[in-house]
């Protein structure tokens, strides 16, 4: 694969196609729950590992959401695919947003999975610095990680997701990416999405909270065939807290949006 294009790990052979771009604390292997539970006889899946991260760590960028949306349809003109469906989980459901808008009539479905919205988000000061505390300090990174799945999971889990997330991501591609996931706007353009798209919130996520989902996404994607759901017994990692039940939702709302 060209150097400039993400490295993706690719599972299925279906003729339809689906990318899910990861989010802050992972790289790839943040679906990694999911492997071995999905439908490769349907779907063919690809997860990129975005700039600075994994094997793409050594791929230079500005590390921004709109630069991983376009990394995401470059990667699509690379594989020869026409159409698709995307997935995007936390910042990656902001990229996959993002995809949503500028790809047109070739995405077939987007899933926006406990995402951050594609407009800025209205941080304060504190709240900002509170995030750029995360990329140095870990016991603020496990404050974040604790709230974001309602202090409900062994800290065990916490340390192991962290240490992942130090271990794959560059130092600077972590921080320039919170930067961009806080402070872009990145909406211009979303009531022309009439694709279908699925939104699904963490019922225990303080972060990306389901009552703020429930509200801003209605208003920004009018035109979209839009469903917003909750999912019970989950925060904002759904892949690791209800891996089963939630590739059974995906892949039907991928199926019944290929119908």
């Amino acid at each position: 694969m060209p150097k400039e294009i993400p490295w993706c790990k690719t599972i299925g052979a279906g003729s339809d196609h689906v990318m899910a771009l990861h989010g802050w604390f992972g790289d790839h292997r943040a679906y990694e729950s999911l492997f071995d539970i999905l439908d490769t006889d349907r779907f063919t899946y690809v997860f990129p590992d975005i700039r600075g991260y994994g094997r793409s760590r050594d791929i230079a960028g500005d590390y921004a959401i709109g630069e991983v949306a376009r990394d995401a349809l470059a990667l699509a003109d690379h594989l020869g695919w026409d159409a698709f469906h995307i997935i995007g989980h936390s910042m990656g459901g902001k990229a996959a947003q993002k995809v949503a808008i500028d790809g047109g009539g070739r995405i077939k479905s987007a899933v926006a999975l406990t995402p951050v919205p594609a407009p800025a988000m209205p941080v304060d000061e504190a709240t900002f610095g509170f995030f750029s505390g995360v990329c140095r300090s870990d016991e603020t990174a496990l404050a974040l990680i604790g709230d974001s799945v309602g202090q409900r999971l062994t800290a065990t889990w916490m340390k192991r997701l962290l240490a992942g997330a130090r271990e794959t991501a560059r130092p600077e591609a972590f921080e320039a990416y919170m930067r961009s996931f806080i402070r872009d706007d990145l909406s211009a353009g979303s009531a022309g999405v009439t694709c279908p798209m699925l939104v699904l919130a963490g019922e225990h996520d303080n972060g990306v909270r389901k009552e703020m989902v429930a509200e801003v996404f209605p208003q920004l994607f009018p035109n979209a065939r839009l469903t917003v759901e909750i999912l019970a017994n989950a925060g904002h990692y759904p892949m690791d807290e209800i891996p089963v039940y939630l590739v059974t939702r995906i892949e039907q709302f991928l199926t019944a949006a290929s119908a």
